[in-house]
């Protein structure tokens, strides 16, 4: 096996570990609300699936409001790149994938992505960044993968999807390309099947470049 010619990046939990920040944002939001703040370990268990499904989950059952997620995007918007960081060994990875098709497939909002992709130096890596918004239908719907392998005109055959999250395997699995699991990340993978399982990121050289030692 010589690699892969397209990878295909989850954001959060997976290049970068925002769970701090957006912990922040969420207990700002329930602190207006006269809500006591959420263990950082309780938001890590909310992410992944947008954030209108990250909101709802922070908020008692019934208490949810369409203007509770945009106060909430609004108060993130202001700690965004506080405390997020690119994980160690993540700009190593990408080094070595020049030549290669790289996109960013997330179901973050696309403007707070392209955000944190430029105040973390990585946009430069990703020609191709879907946000939440960007498709009619987000992950673990596979149209997001279908359409950044449309516009890198890459093969599906030829592709990996990276991410730390069921909703990334699923999307994956779903559009016809390899996965591969992040055990890192803020997700987990909730008994879906994967190709590669990655307990670090300096495991994906090996996993994924296994010609590059």
């Amino acid at each position: 096996m010589s690699g892969f010619d397209c990878y295909l990046f989850d954001l959060d939990g997976t290049l970068v570990d925002s769970a701090a920040d957006l912990a922040t944002g969420i207990n700002l939001l329930r602190g207006e609300l006269a809500l006591p703040p959420l263990e950082l370990t309780t938001v890590r268990s909310y992410v992944g699936d947008g954030a209108a499904l990250l909101v709802r989950r922070a908020l008692p059952e019934g208490r949810y409001h369409e203007a509770h997620l945009q106060r909430f995007l609004a108060l993130y918007a202001e700690h965004l790149l506080e405390q997020t960081t690119v994980y160690p060994g993540i700009r190593e990875f990408l080094m070595r994938l020049e030549g290669k098709q790289l996109a960013v497939v997330t179901n973050k909002p696309l403007g707070f992505s392209l955000t944190l992709l430029d105040g973390l130096d990585l946009r430069r890596y990703f020609p191709v960044v879907l946000g939440g918004e960007s498709c009619a239908a987000k992950k673990p719907d596979p149209q997001p993968v279908l359409e950044a392998l449309r516009l890198l005109d890459a093969s599906a055959q030829a592709a990996v999807m990276i991410g730390d999250h069921h909703t990334d395997l699923r999307a994956g699995r779903s559009a016809g390309v390899k996965t591969c699991f992040c055990a890192w990340g803020i997700g987990q993978d909730g008994g879906e099947p994967c190709d590669f399982r990655a307990e670090t990121p300096a495991d994906l050289t090996r996993l994924l470049l296994p010609e590059n030692p």
